[in-house]
């Protein structure tokens, strides 16, 4: 796995009355497949029950789409790392999507009163710290909300051989289940039940998503999420992609309140052993920088052959690429595209 993903609106988590009530699908085929360990203490519930739940149809749903129909297209997407779409709740945010994602998994948290919806690409570093990020990104703009409830979507990963992508999903729905709020799961569709196998390899049926939102003639903001990838991933990407390479933790890039995106400063050390890796075959790199290399899509070398010849022109950033340490802010213009500003302080 290298650098993160697009990010998209969040979703919510639909069906049970709060997350921590959710259980955790057994073993059986369709199913999450129950990881090892307990989830803080809370005793683990029985296996997916027949009929499935509403949040196992809507995955299902997702998937089969995904299976019978060619991916889509959109322009608002960044690149593949553990790092948030900050909050689009109006204005002119109303594509979020993400994609390449292999174990990953890709999170969407909405507000469904007024719209506020947070897209990451989680890679499973620090999961226990970047659950409360992504509920507190949407609670600031949802404290004084009149109606509505927290729901989230979960869709990545596949049954790798390392089981990188089952831990994930455990994690994620314990960390979730641990949060004080009622968080309500609208959509499952990761691990087991994101998983096709070919020639005895196991694979992704999704990479990516993209959600969409509008306004109904009752001024209701709705979201539908649809399979989805990305040639175009926003501004700045070979820098976003090389924070993320450098191990950079999960930050908000995009400012609802200015509708502004806002990318630095950052700062990384040299990476370590940059011109032996750019000496790799195809197939070390692959094999090495990748957390399942018979499943990445097939830019995945290449694109990490750009993010590492980026660290190795810009070793230390701070100076070179954040000029006076202050940030590259960009705003879409009428035409709807990004377009850079005067720098941020």
């Amino acid at each position: 796995m290298g650098p993160c993903g697009p990010a998209l609106d969040f979703l919510s988590l639909s069906g049970l009355p709060r997350l921590r009530r959710t259980l955790i699908p057994g073993g059986a085929r369709g199913g999450a497949g129950r990881p090892e360990g307990g989830s803080g203490g809370r005793a683990g519930g029985p296996g997916l029950a027949r009929p499935p739940p509403p949040w196992a149809c809507r995955g299902g749903r997702l998937r089969d789409a995904a299976a019978g129909r060619g991916a889509a297209s959109a322009a608002a997407a960044v690149r593949r790392g553990p790092r948030p779409r900050p909050p689009a709740s109006g204005g002119s945010i109303s594509i979020l999507g993400s994609d390449d994602a292999t174990t990953c998994h890709i999170v969407v948290l909405r507000h469904t009163g007024n719209g506020a919806t947070c897209l990451t690409h989680c890679d499973g570093t620090d999961t226990k710290a970047e659950v409360p990020l992504i509920m507190n990104s949407i609670k600031s703009f949802s404290d004084h909300a009149q109606c509505g409830r927290l729901e989230v979507h979960l869709v990545g990963g596949f049954s790798d051989d390392r089981q990188l992508s089952q831990k994930l999903t455990h994690q994620l729905l314990s960390e979730f289940d641990r949060q004080e709020d009622d968080i309500h799961l609208v959509t499952l569709c990761v691990t087991e039940l994101n998983d096709r196998e070919e020639n005895e390899n196991h694979f992704p049926i999704i990479y990516g998503i993209v959600i969409l939102s509008s306004r109904t003639a009752v001024n209701i903001k709705t979201a539908e999420i649809y399979r989805a990838s990305f040639q175009d991933r926003g501004p700045e990407q070979e820098l976003r992609a090389a924070r993320a390479l450098t191990g950079g933790p999960m930050i908000s890039i995009y400012d609802a309140k200015t509708e502004q995106l806002r990318i630095g400063p950052y700062s990384w050390m040299p990476f370590p052993h940059v011109d032996f890796w750019l000496q790799q075959d195809d197939k070390q790199i692959l094999e090495n920088l990748s957390t399942s290399p018979l499943a990445e899509p097939p830019h995945f070398v290449e694109h990490i052959r750009s993010t590492l010849m980026f660290l190795k022109k810009y070793p230390s950033p701070t100076n070179t690429l954040f000029p006076g340490n202050k940030a590259l802010l960009y705003k879409k213009n009428e035409d709807g595209l990004w377009e850079k500003i005067s720098p941020g302080s």
